[in-house]
């Protein structure tokens, strides 16, 4: 039987315990990227959720299906004022190729590195230019039912028709008329109704035939028609960044009720965004690193992966090379114990049991991917009087929900065997002043191949050659 698992609904603004349409099988929506230049760290951070999210399910005994879409038309440059150029379309001026080339280059490279921190592929990838027959349907029946109108050729969501719009992000309509910058369009019925189809003008490179003209789509009527399109008109969860929650999702939620009838989202999660220098980290800013970028300054991009789960999902984080680099320094030390550890006899029935860790462990999973919880467990474990063995055998399991690949350790860093418990023990040795046995180590892990050296940020190790104990 799976545990019962609670997760934060950003529409409830609380906790709900999740309970899927279909028994023991969870489905999910991911706002995917929009493919028009290289994604960044901070970018992967809000992909890295429904991943954690899919590991932690069938982790916890779930099935889970995962439709995540490819956003290769209609994303405009200013989309919460519902204005600009379409991001697709700047990218293929300025590079001089065609949208298509441009929408192919960035998807194999969002997916490559995707792979780098280990973010698994999704079931589906829907690109959105496949599913413009579905969106002219749902534009058709929006127009039908009095929620939409079209005005020379372009089609608004009219949202005084939905009362409900605003209540993902707690917009009221005076608030939107409040925050209604520049010139309106004088076309809109209301400053805050968005575009559904956008009639095209002149020389534009994506044009679609519809009954309003040539246009193109609007980028928020894309997930509602691809969410639709596969995974049926109720699902259980919706993944995207906080960025994401208007005016993206309210939009969403307006169209895709409107012509179901009823709540489509069972639940609405968002992930904290990553700043850097205490900005947003963000591609028109410029202030943003690449996974390629981070492999280039010597960090496993991996490292990436382990700093963002020390944070809540939640929540914003800080990016900085120092943290990073202390990540990856933790990363490496935990995988040569977990090699060390591997070769070790198995407990002994008078040895410490794991079997509590495992239970707080699968405890911090259910309760809203509480992953930080989950990682200070591998600290306690790591330093427990639990036998090695059973210590590395419990976080190769943990490690199908961390992503970290613990059992990777590059050949020529690996520590020999023994030499991890020799440093741990040295670390206790020095953090109580016993420098007879803190030199004996020493002494020990040199005959291993192991050069220590003792800095003020703690013990430092290479490799060198066996030595050969004197007689």
């Amino acid at each position: 039987m799976v545990p019962t698992l609670r997760l934060y609904n950003t529409f409830t603004r609380s906790k709900e315990e999740l309970r899927p349409l279909r028994e023991g099988v969870v489905r999910i929506y991911s706002c995917g990227p929009t493919v028009y230049r290289y994604v960044h760290v901070g970018n992967l951070r809000t992909f890295m959720l429904p991943d954690l999210l899919r590991r932690s399910l069938e982790y916890l005994g779930y099935e889970t299906e995962q439709v995540m879409n490819i956003t290769d038309v209609g994303h405009l440059t200013d989309d919460t004022f519902d204005r600009g150029e379409d991001k697709m379309l700047v990218s293929a001026r300025l590079e001089n190729k065609s949208p298509e080339e441009i929408a192919a280059h960035y998807t194999a490279s969002f997916m490559e590195d995707a792979a780098r921190l280990n973010i698994r592929r999704a079931d589906h990838y829907p690109h959105a230019t496949s599913y413009i027959p579905q969106m002219i349907e749902l534009i058709q029946e929006l127009i039908a039912s009095g929620h939409a109108y079209e005005v020379g050729g372009t089609v608004y969501y009219d949202i005084a028709s939905f009362p409900a719009y605003g209540k993902l992000s707690r917009n009221s309509i005076d608030k939107l008329l409040a925050g209604a910058r520049g010139e309106v369009d004088p076309r809109k019925r209301h400053p805050g109704d968005f575009t559904l189809w956008k009639a095209a003008g002149e020389h534009r490179l994506q044009v679609w035939p519809s009954p309003w003209g040539e246009g193109f789509p609007g980028w928020h009527i894309e997930c509602s028609a691809m969410s639709i399109s596969l995974l049926g008109d109720r699902f259980d969860v919706h993944t995207g960044g906080s960025d994401n929650v208007f005016p993206h999702h309210e939009a969403e939620i307006a169209q895709s009720e409107a012509v179901a009838g009823h709540r489509v989202v069972t639940c609405w999660m968002h992930g904290g965004l990553l700043l850097l220098g205490g900005a947003r980290m963000a591609k028109s800013a410029g202030n943003f690193f690449r996974v390629s970028e981070l492999k280039d300054l010597g960090f496993d991009p991996l490292a990436f992966r382990y700093l963002a789960l020390q944070a809540k999902y939640r929540t914003k984080l800080d990016f900085s090379t120092e943290g990073l680099a202390g990540a990856d320094r933790a990363l490496r030390q935990l995988r040569e114990r977990v090699a060390d550890w591997s070769n070790a006899p198995r407990a002994t029935e008078t040895e410490t049991d794991v079997g509590g860790y495992e239970a707080r462990f699968r405890a911090a999973l259910a309760d809203d991917l509480d992953l930080p919880s989950a990682m200070a467990l591998v600290a306690e474990l790591v330093h427990s009087g639990a036998a090695p063995a059973d210590r590395a055998a419990l976080l190769r399991s943990w490690d199908r929900v961390l992503g970290l690949d613990l059992d990777r350790t590059a050949p020529e860093e690996a520590l020999p065997h023994g030499a991890s418990s020799l440093l741990e023990a040295r670390e206790k040795a020095r953090a109580v002043k016993d420098f007879e046995t803190s030199d004996r180590l020493r002494d020990q892990l040199s005959a291993l191949g192991v050069a220590v050296t003792d800095t003020a940020e703690g013990q430092r190790w290479k490799k060198t050659q066996r030595t050969t104990p004197q007689k």
